[in-house]
C-alpha cells in the first residue's frame, strides 16, 4: 500500500468499509435481542452521513452527541467519520454552565440528542449561538430555543452521499478532559489515534474472530468507543452493547451472549465480589477483562474466584494506553504494565532529568512511533498544548515508579483531577459552582479514597461573615447545577482553609487530614442524589 493510500485508508469508517466486505452479514453487535451486522453497521452510518450532509454538515464541523448507550449513537459516530466531521461525545449527566461552556469551546453547529435529556440540554440552547439545530431521537417538545428535527425523518434517505477526502490526520472527536487548575480541556483527536488504540488493546489482549466483548460503559466516553468498539472492529471480533452497567445483570448477559471480554473500570470489580458466592462462579465464558486501579487483593481474589484473567494499564484520552500489561505475558498485580505496543515512556523528575533507578517517581512522559496516534492540540488552548508538549514528549502530570524488572507502578496525580465510579471530575468546575453558593466566601474540593476503588469528593469551604449553611442546602444547590456523579459526599465547613504565603490553598494538607471529625457524609445522613 503507498504512503497516499495509507493515509486515506486508516480512517475510522475506513476499517468499517473493508469489515463489512470481509464479513458481511455476519454479527458485529447485539443490542438487547436485535443483532447488526457488520454489513449493517455500514449502511447505516451511510444513511447519518447523507441525512447530516443534507443538513450542511461537511468536513471539519463539530457535532455533539448527547445520547445513552444505544446502536444511533454508533452510527452517527461513523456516519460522521464519513464526513470528516467531528464527534464531540457529551456526558449526558452534564447541565448548565459546564454544558455551555462545552458546547461554545467545541464550536458544536449541530447537537444530536435523545428527547430524554433535553431536560438539560433545552436550557443552555439560547447560550450557544454557534449551535444552529437539534437532530432529536424521540419526539420533540414546542418552545426549543433552536430548530429541531426527527432523526427518523432526517436518516430516512438512500445512503448516497458525496464522497469526502478524511485522512488518518484529520480530526474525529473532541474528547473533554477534567480540568484541573482550569476548565476542562477539549482533546483533539485524529483519526489514526483511534485505530492505534484499536491494535493496542486487540493485541495486549489478543483478540480473535472468536471473541465477543461485553460493552456496557458508555459510548460518551473512550474507553467504551475506543478500547470496546474499536478494538472489536479491528480484529473481526464480536460486541454485545448494553445500556449500562448492572450487578445483576452482568453474569446472566455474559453466559447469555456468551461474551469473553469486559474492561471495567472504579468499583465494578468490588461489587461483583460482593455477591454471595455460588460454587459455579467460575463457570463462565470471560477469558479476560481489561482495566486499571484494582487493588491487589481485590485483582488476586477475583482471578480465583470467577477464573478470569485481569489486564491492567495506564492512559488518558490524549494518549491512548501507552503502559499495559499483556493477556500472554507477565500481569502483576498492582502493575500498570510495561510499554504498550509502539509507546515509549520515560519517568523524569521536577527539572526533567529523566529517572532510571528503580522504585523512584517520576512524572511519566510519553510518546509514539506513528504519525497521528496522539492528542492533536487542545482545541483553542494552544498555550495548554505546548505546555503538554514540552520536550517532544506528552508530560501526562501523573507519577509512577519502575521496578528494575521494568515494570511500572502508578503512585499518584500532580494534578487535582478527581475519579469518581469511572468518571473523571474537575476539582475546579466543582469549585465553581460551590463558590455559586450566596454563603460560600471559597472552597477546595479534593479526593477522598472510596471503599469501592477510586476516589469520593469531599469538599472543605469557609462562609462568608455571619453566613450559615446546612450540608442538605448546598446539596440541594449542587443538583441543579452540575452532574451526579460530580455532587460531593462529604463537607467540611471550616473557619479557614490553610494557604501557602501567596494565599495558594494547600490541598495536599486537606488529603491529609482526610475524614475529619467535623466532615459530614451525604451517605450517612440519608441524602439521596436524584440523577
Amino acid at each position: 500500500m503507498s504512503g497516499e493510500d495509507l493515509t486515506r485508508a486508516r480512517t475510522i469508517h475506513g476499517v468499517l468499509a473493508r469489515q463489512a466486505q470481509r464479513y458481511g452479514d455476519r454479527t458485529f453487535f447485539w443490542f438487547r435481542e436485535r443483532s447488526f451486522s457488520y454489513r449493517d453497521f455500514d449502511r447505516e452510518s451511510d444513511r447519518v452521513a447523507a441525512g447530516l450532509q443534507a443538513l450542511g454538515i461537511g468536513k471539519g464541523d463539530k457535532v455533539g452527541l448527547m445520547m445513552g448507550n444505544r446502536p444511533e449513537y454508533l452510527f452517527v459516530w461513523f456516519g460522521l467519520s464519513k464526513l470528516g466531521a467531528v464527534e464531540v461525545p457529551l456526558n449526558t449527566a452534564h447541565r448548565g454552565d459546564l454544558l455551555t461552556y462545552m458546547l461554545e469551546l467545541a464550536d458544536c453547529r449541530l447537537v444530536v440528542c435523545e428527547a430524554e435529556f433535553l431536560d438539560r440540554l433545552g436550557p443552555v440552547l439560547g447560550n450557544v449561538p454557534k449551535l444552529e439545530r437539534l437532530v432529536v431521537l424521540g419526539d420533540v417538545p414546542a418552545g426549543l430555543a433552536k430548530p429541531a428535527l426527527v432523526y427518523e425523518a432526517c436518516m430516512a434517505n438512500d445512503g448516497v452521499y458525496a464522497a469526502v477526502d478524511v485522512r488518518w490526520s484529520d480530526p474525529f472527536a473532541i474528547l473533554f478532559t477534567s480540568g484541573t487548575t482550569g476548565p476542562s480541556k477539549g482533546s483533539l483527536m485524529p483519526q489514526n489515534y483511534a485505530l492505534f488504540m484499536g491494535e493496542v488493546v486487540s493485541r495486549s489482549m489478543a483478540y480473535t474472530e472468536d471473541d465477543r466483548l461485553y460493552n456496557v460503559l458508555p459510548l460518551f466516553h473512550g474507553n467504551a468507543q475506543l478500547l470496546s468498539t474499536m478494538a472489536a472492529l479491528v480484529s473481526g471480533a464480536q460486541m454485545v452493547l448494553g445500556e449500562r452497567f448492572s450487578a445483576s445483570e452482568f453474569w446472566p448477559d455474559v453466559k447469555k451472549y456468551g461474551c469473553t471480554e469486559f474492561n471495567y473500570i472504579g468499583g465494578i470489580l468490588p461489587i461483583l465480589l460482593k455477591a454471595e458466592p455460588r460454587p459455579d462462579d467460575a463457570a463462565n465464558p470471560l477469558r479476560v477483562m481489561m482495566g486499571a486501579g484494582a487493588a491487589k487483593d481485590i485483582f488476586l481474589a477475583f482471578e480465583a474466584r470467577f477464573g478470569v484473567k485481569l489486564v491492567e494499564g495506564y492512559g488518558m484520552s490524549e494518549i491512548g494506553l501507552p503502559l499495559m500489561n499483556r493477556v500472554d505475558g507477565e500481569r502483576v498485580p498492582g502493575s500498570i504494565g510495561r510499554p504498550a505496543f509502539g509507546c515509549e515512556v520515560r519517568l523524569v523528575d521536577d527539572e526533567g532529568i529523566e529517572i532510571t533507578e528503580p522504585g523512584v517517581p517520576g512524572e511519566v512522559l510519553v510518546r509514539t512511533d506513528q504519525p497521528y496516534t496522539m492528542l492533536i492540540e487542545y482545541y483553542k488552548m494552544p498555550e495548554k498544548t505546548v505546555e503538554a508538549w514540552r520536550d517532544l514528549w506528552f508530560h501526562t502530570g501523573d507519577y509512577a515508579t519502575r521496578d528494575a524488572a521494568g515494570g511500572y507502578y502508578f503512585v499518584d496525580r500532580k494534578k487535582d483531577a478527581l475519579r469518581r465510579r469511572g468518571e473523571n471530575i474537575s476539582s475546579y468546575e466543582v469549585e465553581c459552582v460551590i463558590n455559586t453558593h450566596p454563603a460560600v466566601l471559597e472552597s477546595a474540593a479534593v479526593a477522598i479514597k472510596s471503599e469501592l476503588g477510586e476516589d469520593e469528593v469531599m469538599v472543605c469551604l469557609t462562609l462568608k461573615p455571619e453566613a450559615t449553611l446546612a450540608p442538605e442546602a448546598l446539596m440541594d444547590h449542587c443538583q441543579s447545577r452540575m452532574a451526579y456523579f460530580m455532587v460531593p459526599r462529604y463537607v467540611r465547613i471550616l473557619k479557614s482553609l490553610p494557604k501557602t504565603p501567596t494565599e495558594k490553598i494547600q490541598k495536599a494538607e486537606l488529603r491529609k487530614e482526610g475524614l475529619a471529625p467535623d466532615t459530614w457524609d451525604r451517605e450517612q445522613a440519608g441524602y439521596e442524589l436524584k440523577r
